[in-house]
């Protein structure tokens, strides 16, 4: 079935493309398809990379030449996670992008926005259950989608996880995070996130993909991955679009 919607899809691109002409979803500027940015919001996008943090992907200076260093955040505070993966770090563009996708929408970005995510993670062998993020009910309602849910779909169907969309549950309501110091985060999240019983065995001894838009403080995904180590998961990576490297935002 999945290769016949995937026929059906690459037959009436041509017409879709001529009803909708495709657009940066930056800048609107003309595009040869629907999948991507012009070349110049591409550029606007700055791509982790070295040196930085081993542990976390925190960019560290230029011209520091260490390898498999870890910054002062992770040898303060040792991170339950087994590492980041971050497509972007947080910009200008990252942002216009997460608030098209989260606040206006604009849930066709999924796919794009996956691509980049699933091309940081690292090559592995082992097999990977990809989990999102959880929202709470009455969030979800309101919104109608959980964006992390959307990209844990695709990036589960581009390197072959298993998706369990519902593994975490949001067990209370949390204010917004936005505005909040690291401290203020982890209060409000103490107890606010678990695993769904039914899920329990399934993840005892896996490998798990941790799927965000945005991490900011690594507050809310602290909280997962220690929910998740908690239900007996061997190794947690999270893996977000956008990683913000100033945790004062």
């Amino acid at each position: 079935m999945g290769w016949f919607l995937q026929r059906i899809a690459v037959v009436l691109a041509p017409v879709v493309d001529l009803v909708f002409p495709p657009r940066c979803p930056l800048c609107g500027a003309g595009l040869a398809a629907q999948d991507g940015l012009c070349s110049a919001c591409w550029s606007d996008l700055t791509i982790p990379g070295e040196p930085c943090c081993s542990q976390c992907q925190r960019p560290f200076p230029s011209h520091v030449t260490m390898q498999n260093g870890l910054c002062a955040p992770c040898l303060a505070m040792p991170p339950q996670h087994d590492g980041i993966a971050a497509a972007t770090l947080y910009n200008d563009a990252s942002r216009q992008l997460v608030l098209a996708f989260k606040h206006g929408r604009k849930i066709a970005l999924a796919p794009m926005m996956a691509k980049q995510i699933a091309a940081r993670l690292p090559q592995s062998d082992d097999h990977w259950l990809v989990v999102p993020v959880p929202l709470h009910r009455v969030r979800l309602w309101r919104r109608g989608f959980n964006q992390s849910a959307l990209l844990a779909r695709e990036i589960a169907g581009i390197r072959g996880g298993e998706l369990i969309v519902d593994a975490l549950v949001r067990k209370k309501r949390t204010p917004s995070l936005g505005g909040l110091g690291r401290k203020a985060r982890i209060r409000a999240l103490t107890g606010a996130i678990g695993t769904a019983s039914q899920w329990r065995g399934r993840l005892q001894g896996s490998c798990i993909v941790l799927v965000d838009d945005v991490l900011t403080s690594g507050a809310t995904s602290d909280a997962c991955v220690a929910a998740l180590k908690r239900a007996g998961a061997k190794k947690v990576i999270v893996a977000c679009f956008a990683r913000v490297a100033d945790e004062s935002v």
